[in-house]
């Protein structure tokens, strides 16, 4: 098993003990909730009748069936309505902090505990989502749990889990133009597969990650889950400490200096053992695009869908099962075909960063004819952020909807719904048949600054080559 990596760190830190299971029961830092996967774990509580047992390490929101266009109250779908009032009762009843729509502080789960510094460096978090894997970029062990789970946290503040794996996975070099992280962590997938992860913690390291922002950290580590891994992290540096020093619920003044110094302790070992190590080079990596029905099932943008007899044994069924369904030829090239919904947005790519790059390709352009293209803010602050930069007037000039915060259409738990056999260029995190809100629709996951590209052509298109028109 692995040894001295910031995982096992973390992980035996917060041992409270080992069950006769194996398991080991692992105190959580932080829990964060949503109006989705609480209310049935809170009735469970009122059920036993037990407390929230540590209510002060617990923080909600409303993300997952908040309506992205009017949020006026009650909501139009009555069992929306339904669930923000269950949580709103249940925080109040529990001494829960919570941030409602129109809070200054609400947006989606995995965006507003980054931005307000409550995902810090060592931390265990978990939260009834599967994409906690996102707080990882802090150097944080972060899971996403079930709704039992939901309940053994609120009650006891542990989990019970099986320890990981540690895979390490370095890449190198700078990244080219028009090549995002979104684009190297859909490589890492393409390459590893969803289920090359099950087993491990993701440790994403090496030059490449050392370049990049907080924000494209959260993005790759985002997407570990989708990798098969259940928690994926990448060691704190100053670029960490940078990005939360002053934030609101980060140390200040002499506590800083102090968790400065444990949080430069937990980085990994130079002689740290791994279960295992990838190293990728980052010239290699292209703007890359889904084609099928898994997050796995990736290409660069200027490449064919692949040939069947090309694929491993293991994922030519899967493969025919896209085909069939997402009506494409192998062998065909991907670039070129037309697209019916842009959906910038979500906790993959729904930060200010993200929407910086996507106006800056927006600019001086407007959306194809017959297009519906709209911008979906990670979180208030965002939103906020945005409009005081003046990206929303951007998006608006070039033809995109300028929307209220939310999870929108990533899951389409809300009203933002593909339609019919509609091909959806996404920024989200997950492909799956139907998961855009329609049982027939069909999504590609790519970088928001490429889906403006295909929002301004219509069609699936590189980014680098509406770049060089403008040169």
């Amino acid at each position: 098993m692995s040894q001295g990596t910031l995982f096992d760190k973390v992980w035996d830190l917060h041992t409270v003990s080992v069950l006769p299971s194996g398991q080991t029961q692992l105190l959580i830092g932080l829990h964060l909730i949503h109006e989705v996967t609480s209310p049935q774990a809170f009735a469970m509580l009122h059920e036993r009748g037990l407390p929230v047992l540590f209510p002060e390490r617990t923080v909600a929101t409303v993300d997952h069936i908040v309506p992205t266009q009017s949020q006026a109250r009650p909501f139009g779908d009555a069992l929306a309505e339904e669930m923000m009032q269950a949580l709103e009762r249940n925080c109040e009843d529990h001494g829960i902090t919570f941030y409602n729509l129109n809070s200054g502080n609400q947006g989606i789960v995995h965006v507003i505990a980054p931005e307000q510094g409550m995902t810090q460096p060592g931390m265990t978090i978990a939260c009834g989502d599967s994409h906690t894997s996102t707080h990882g970029a802090f150097g944080a062990i972060a899971f996403g749990i079930g709704t039992s789970q939901v309940r053994d946290v609120l009650a006891t503040q542990t989990l019970a889990l099986a320890k990981l794996k540690v895979r390490k996975i370095e890449v190198n070099g700078t990244l080219k133009p028009g090549v995002y992280a979104k684009d190297v962590i859909l490589h890492i997938i393409r390459t590893l597969g969803v289920k090359g992860g099950v087993g491990y913690a993701y440790e994403f390291a090496g030059t490449t990650f050392e370049q990049m922002s907080m924000e494209e950290r959260m993005t790759i580590c985002n997407m570990a889950i989708e990798g098969g891994a259940r928690c994926g992290y990448i060691n704190p540096d100053q670029v960490t400490y940078d990005y939360l020093q002053g934030r609101d619920r980060a140390p200040k003044g002499a506590a800083w200096d102090e968790a400065l110094a444990w949080w430069q302790s937990l980085r990994s070992e130079a002689d740290a053992q791994y279960d295992d190590g990838v190293v990728f080079d980052a010239a290699d990596i292209a703007p890359t695009v889904t084609w099928g029905i898994t997050p796995g099932q990736g290409m660069a943008v200027n490449e064919l869908i692949p040939l069947p007899e090309t694929l491993a044994d293991s994922e030519r069924a899967i493969a025919q099962e896209a085909y069939a369904y997402m009506d494409f030829q192998p062998g065909s090239p991907i670039q070129g075909t037309k697209v019916d919904v842009c959906f910038i947005g979500s906790c993959t790519n729904g930060r200010i960063s993200d929407l910086r790059e996507a106006a800056r390709i927006a600019q001086g352009h407007h959306v194809a004819e017959g297009i519906k293209a709209f911008v979906v803010p990670g979180s208030e602050r965002v939103k906020q952020q945005a409009e005081a930069e003046g990206l929303d007037k951007i998006f608006i000039q070039a033809g995109f909807e300028w929307r209220e915060p939310g999870c929108s259409m990533c899951l389409a738990m809300n009203p933002d719904k593909l339609e019919g056999r509609q091909l959806s260029a996404s920024s989200s995190n997950r492909n799956f048949k139907g998961r855009q809100g329609s049982a027939s629709g069909r999504t590609l996951l790519m970088s928001p600054a490429m889906v403006v590209a295909a929002a301004i052509t219509g069609q699936v298109t590189d980014v680098r080559q509406l770049s060089r028109s403008e040169q």
